[in-house]
């Protein structure tokens, strides 16, 4: 089967599967490189592609696009879908990527310290010019929400005014898979919101369905705020930390561990099916953890 059919009749298959359109663009840009990469080397047809072909592309997006080995294991979970796809559909009698491994990854997972938080929240605050304090206030609201929820950028991009439950101080989002499900809302970022809508209904007259919008009061989209990461990251030229959304949701997993939450009810606020990341989360910062069960534990109270 040519290579350019494949693809297609793969990605259609994912938007029959009602994706969310972010991981649809994940998938498109994804095979845009892949299907390049492939003519490069003269391959069109899916036959052609062999174990040893995989690899090299692999080893391609490590040494010459620099890509880290989470990157790589993504780009193989894609790959891994669409050839499982072709050998359903029996497009394909032999699956290359079957006996091909995950990248091992480094454990270590950056989050933003008290001083990178600071820094961000008060070049914001230091804004000035009318034309600008829409944005300021936005992506100040933005990393308010991320480091007090624990959310991920899609769901914080789908938010809309309909979801915030201001009376249970309730969130409603939809997860991966449009799972729809809800995450507990703090005072402070309910009370940040809150302002922050205000502050639109004024400033636009008439208030989005979208809780954080452009200057023209249409929904934020991944590449704007990929960009204003981008541009944040430039500003505050953070050298030993990624700035990144995701980083808040490792930030907030820390804090709230470090101080002394427990792992099960970490897992059901971030949503993981299993244990398996949040268990992560756990061995990484067990040495400070013991700082807390040193504190919590329940023998404190009993003289042995």
């Amino acid at each position: 089967m040519l290579l350019k059919f494949a693809i297609q009749d793969f990605l259609d298959e994912k938007e029959l599967q009602n994706l969310s359109k972010y991981t649809l663009q994940s998938y498109k840009a994804f095979f845009r490189e892949f299907k390049r990469w492939l003519y490069e080397k003269e391959i069109v047809d899916v036959d052609d592609i062999t174990p040893s072909i995989i690899k090299s592309y692999l080893l391609y997006c490590k040494n010459e696009r620099g890509n880290s080995a989470p990157t790589i294991n993504t780009k193989l979970k894609h790959l891994r879908a669409f050839f499982n796809h072709l050998q359903d559909n029996e497009f394909l009698l032999k699956n290359p990527i079957i006996k091909i491994s995950k990248m091992k990854e480094d454990t270590q997972i950056e989050v933003f310290t008290d001083a990178h938080i600071r820094k961000m929240l008060a070049y914001y605050r230091r804004t000035k010019g009318k034309d600008k304090q829409l944005i300021a206030f936005r992506n100040s609201c933005i990393i308010t929400t991320l480091l007090g929820t624990g959310i991920r950028i899609g769901e914080l991009l789908n938010l809309q005014w309909s979801d915030i439950d201001t009376e249970n101080y309730l969130m409603t989002i939809y997860g991966k898979n449009r799972r729809q499900e809800t995450v507990p809302l703090t005072s402070k970022v309910l009370q940040e919101l809150l302002e922050y809508k205000l502050f639109c209904e004024r400033h636009f007259g008439k208030l989005s369905n979208y809780v954080f919008v452009k200057y023209n009061n249409t929904q934020m989209t991944y590449d704007s705020i990929k960009n204003m990461f981008k541009n944040l990251q430039e500003v505050m030229n953070f050298s030993d930390v990624r700035l990144s959304a995701h980083t808040f949701r490792h930030t907030f997993s820390h804090r709230f561990l470090m101080s002394g939450g427990d792992v099960f009810t970490l897992q059901k606020i971030l949503r993981h099916k299993n244990l398996s990341m949040t268990e992560k989360y756990l061995a990484l910062w067990g040495t400070a953890l013991h700082e807390q069960n040193e504190k919590y534990n329940p023998l404190n109270d009993f003289d042995l």
